[in-house]
């Protein structure tokens, strides 16, 4: 979800709270008046929400710009017949750590 999507979606109705692993953060007195600002700012939304979907935003971000990097194989063709070459960036790396962190939960 975008920043923009994130913040027309608190100005909407909240919706169900989804089941979260717990998580304790330290946040430095800037970041802590900038996170209550957002809480005075949407008051039908917790401070955990909020924090929470930030994170998700966040982590959405950095996934679509881990940046593709070529490696030597080629692993198919595009529509043209054009060699598609393995990634070999973090972008494979993460998604297979994620895949790891998430069969551990069950999920």
């Amino acid at each position: 979800m975008r920043v923009k999507e994130l913040l027309e979606s608190w100005q909407q109705a909240a919706s169900a709270p989804q089941p979260v692993e717990r998580l304790t953060l330290e946040l430095d007195a800037h970041q802590a008046a900038r996170l209550r600002a957002l809480v005075e700012m949407f008051p039908g939304k917790r401070r955990e929400d909020i924090a929470h979907d930030l994170l998700q935003s966040a982590l959405q971000e950095l996934e679509a710009r881990l940046p593709y990097v070529p490696g030597d194989r080629v692993i198919g063709e595009d529509e043209l017949g054009d060699p598609i070459f393995e990634d070999v960036g973090p972008a494979p790396t993460y998604h297979a750590l994620t895949r790891k962190h998430l069969s551990h939960t069950g999920t």
